[in-house]
């Protein structure tokens, strides 16, 4: 069975391998908060459909409660060592098989070994959370391997710590008009890609949200990070296929290994 990755908008993709269907980030939503849906519609109900869906870090656009609600019971759900203690709404989602994992676990789910790397991003719930959990990405390895960076900024030991990949879904904006610390822009993802040499690539967490009535505030940091990362990685990197999806959109990556 081939592998095949969706993207739903912002961080939010399905990807099934070896006959297991793997959510991440779930954001069903139109709005959360200050945010307004601008582009795609929102997942259609079989996008929450799934064997396993993961959560990188604790930010609401990532760890979104009324999202992760609508899964089928006795979904797995893999979330960072501590969050059940900061957002104390996951303790409610008792149809959910919860786990707690932090970089350098292993957890399998069907033919898939799901391996948590760590990410370099502040995971707190905001606006006032502790620092309990780590923010973490995850490589889900099957057919494919297949590294779902989450929310990170470059750190040096990215390539070693995430290891040998075939596909990475790495984040190349936001959703407004600056990226704090800790966050990939067009240009770092593509450095990251320099550094990890997957054969294919996914942007994600662009071109979805964006604060309303900030339509004309840097609209380019909203409409172009997609376009610059496939434009800097055809020089760059030359060797990874560039997958440009739409919200809704598939695709499927080359034979992996």
């Amino acid at each position: 069975m081939p592998v095949e990755i969706t993207w739903w908008g912002h961080a939010t993709c399905t990807l099934e391998d070896s006959g297991t269907r793997v959510l991440t980030d779930p954001l069903f939503a139109r709005r959360l908060a200050h945010l307004r849906r601008r582009r795609g519609a929102p997942p259609p109900p079989s996008a929450a459909v799934a064997d396993v869906a993961l959560v990188s870090h604790l930010h609401a656009d990532h760890l979104h409660l009324p999202s992760l609600a609508r899964l089928a019971p006795g979904t797995r759900l893999l979330v960072p060592r501590g969050a059940p203690r900061s957002v104390r709404g996951l303790r409610r989602l008792d149809h959910l098989r919860l786990t707690e994992v932090g970089p350098g676990d292993r957890t399998r789910v069907g033919d898939l070994v799901v391996r948590t790397v760590p990410a370099r991003h502040d995971g707190r719930r905001l606006p006032i959370g502790p620092h309990r959990s780590p923010a973490v990405g995850y490589v889900i390895e099957g057919e494919a391997r297949t590294y779902f960076a989450g929310d990170t900024g470059l750190f040096a030991s990215m390539a070693d710590e995430v290891g040998p990949v075939d596909v990475a879904l790495l984040p190349v904006g936001g959703w407004g008009p600056c990226l704090g610390e800790g966050h990939l822009d067009a240009g770092r993802a593509v450095e990251a890609l320099a550094a990890l040499r997957p054969r294919s690539a996914v942007p994600v967490h662009y071109g979805t949200f964006w604060p309303i009535g900030m339509d004309a505030v840097r609209p380019h940091e909203f409409h172009a990070p997609g376009e610059e990362f496939a434009r800097l990685a055809a020089e760059r990197a030359p060797r990874v296929a560039v997958h440009l999806l739409g919200q809704g959109e598939s695709m499927r990556p080359e034979a992996a290994r």
